[in-house]
């Protein structure tokens, strides 16, 4: 007695997706992010080493809104990624697997987020 018309499992658009399953998903999406922030320091440290006129030109792409915004999402990435991994710490030493505690330092983690982030970017101004 199979009904064929029905789909298997309800779509993704029905479930409601917790906090921890975003950020889980966003820890993802960041370390991603860093693999290419990383390819731009050794094109930067390629750049410096080349000479002052290719150091020149990616200071200037560097400074465009452009890449002004590439580095803020990088360093965004970066202190989410570091927040994100203390938290998967405390959850391997069996701390915080409540459903409350989880949700809570998912809270936790993305405040810590945008503090760091905030606060690097007003430092180095």
């Amino acid at each position: 007695m199979s009904n064929d018309d029905r789909p298997l499992s309800p779509h993704i658009s029905i479930y409601r997706w917790p906090i921890t399953m975003v950020l889980s998903i966003l820890h993802r999406i960041s370390g991603i992010v860093l693999s290419v922030g990383f390819v731009v320091l050794v094109a930067w440290l390629f750049d410096a080493a080349a000479g002052p006129e290719a150091y020149t030109v990616f200071m200037s792409v560097m400074d465009s809104l452009v890449g002004q915004v590439m580095l803020i999402a990088l360093s965004f990435a970066f202190f989410y990624h570091l927040s994100n991994g203390a938290r998967h710490l405390l959850w391997d030493a069996g701390r915080g697997l409540e459903k409350s505690q989880a949700n809570q330092s998912s809270w936790l983690v993305l405040i810590a987020t945008v503090v760091l982030t905030a606060l690097f970017w007003w430092l180095a101004s």
